[in-house]
């Protein structure tokens, strides 16, 4: 029988709505191919109609304009190795915080990649893009900038609209990773400046396997998977049709559910409890403009890998950082990028909430990290 654990983590995965739930298993109990001509094969493609309208809504974009992937992952890569190759670009500018898919993405082009910084609040430096805009305007070079809305370890909601201005009007191409924002703040894709964006199912309560990269009409040449013509040719290969009719369910009901949570209230909570348990907390992006679900702090001295088995032992699931990083404990690329020295970056842990979250969870969370606190303490003689 699987543990009831205290589940915050929902940045790495929000567990699966039951609306969407329902979605996979009726979509499971279909047949045949979404492109095949039959009634089987129409049933399918209606249901993956149906799910492209939903996510569509949710992300203010036309439904001609959203591509289903497998993975935000793929949604990002099929973004930057072929909108590289689509568009003729010379080079590609990141932040040094983005997701490990973007910075794998950006160097398997090939191409020269600009890296800019974050400043201490884990803001990327939008000065640095418009420098590295500037000096490729004076020598003709084209660009693909590719950034992040919302931070995936700190919360921080970057200044994607001062980036958009910069990019908007100029023969340079902009990608935004939007996987964390989507369906906690607005997208409004199709009225923005983005040339592209990558969303994801399993972040909102959808099931794992289902995301979608938006495109502009423009863009509809921006491809990575060539295969057999489906999602209007942009992206080859079947569609997982019970995936994606999961994703959709939970673009329906999202947004209500998150909010309903009050999950700003619940970090709030959480970071004053945890205060009072370890009056010497440092809680980074904490004076930047944060979601609201997400809370990335230290103890310093209590390592994360301790801290995260004693609070895995009491049930409780939280992270360091991005679950992306295989059995990664150590210190994080973004808290470096922020001037966060190694030692302090150790000890760095994440937890992050969502449509299931109750003040509850926050008590007996409070609970298990007051007692991994303690032990730290009792063990390195510190007074409480």
């Amino acid at each position: 029988m699987a543990r009831q654990a205290i589940y915050l983590d929902h940045n790495a995965s929000a567990p699966l709505l039951p609306e969407a739930r329902a979605a996979v298993v009726a979509a499971l109990d279909l047949v045949g191919n979404p492109s095949s001509v039959h009634a089987e094969g129409r049933a399918l493609r209606a249901a993956i109609d149906k799910a492209r309208a939903q996510v569509a809504r949710l992300a203010g974009a036309e439904r001609d304009q959203v591509v289903f992937t497998s993975t935000a992952t793929e949604a990002i890569t099929q973004a930057i190795v072929g909108g590289a190759r689509a568009f003729g670009v010379d080079a590609i500018v990141v932040s040094a915080g983005e997701h490990a898919a973007v910075l794998k993405a950006a160097e398997a082009t090939g191409l020269p990649v600009k890296k800019v910084g974050l400043d201490g609040d884990g803001y990327i430096k939008v000065e640095e893009i418009a420098a590295a805009i500037a000096a490729a305007d004076l020598v003709g070079m084209r660009l693909l900038v590719a950034v992040h809305l919302v931070n995936n370890e700190t919360g921080i909601v970057q200044p994607v609209d001062r980036i958009e201005v910069l990019v908007g009007p100029s023969p340079h191409y902009l990608f935004v990773d939007a996987a964390q924002a989507f369906g906690k703040i607005g997208l409004e894709f199709a009225s923005r400046a983005p040339d592209m964006m990558a969303i994801s199912g399993h972040k909102i309560g959808g099931p794992a396997g289902a995301a979608a990269l938006l495109l502009k009409r423009h863009a509809d040449q921006v491809r990575l998977i060539p295969g057999g013509g489906q999602e209007s040719g942009r992206r080859g290969g079947t569609e997982n049709a019970a995936a994606i009719a999961g994703f959709g369910a939970a673009c329906e009901v999202f947004a209500e559910r998150f909010y309903h949570a009050n999950v700003s209230e619940l970090v709030r909570v959480a970071e004053d409890g945890m205060r009072l348990i370890a009056p010497d907390l440092v809680v980074f992006g904490e004076t930047g403009g944060r979601i609201g679900n997400t809370s990335n702090f230290a103890v310093p001295g209590l390592r994360n890998a301790v801290a995260m088995m004693g609070l895995d032992l009491a049930g409780i699931a939280v992270s360091s950082g991005s679950a992306c990083s295989s059995g990664k404990v150590g210190p994080s690329h973004v808290l470096e990028a922020m001037g966060v020295p190694a030692e302090l970056g150790e000890c760095a842990m994440r937890v992050s909430f969502g449509w299931s979250s109750s003040i509850e969870d926050v008590e007996a969370y409070l609970k298990g990290f007051s007692e991994v606190v303690g032990r730290h303490r009792a063990r390195h003689g510190v007074a409480a």
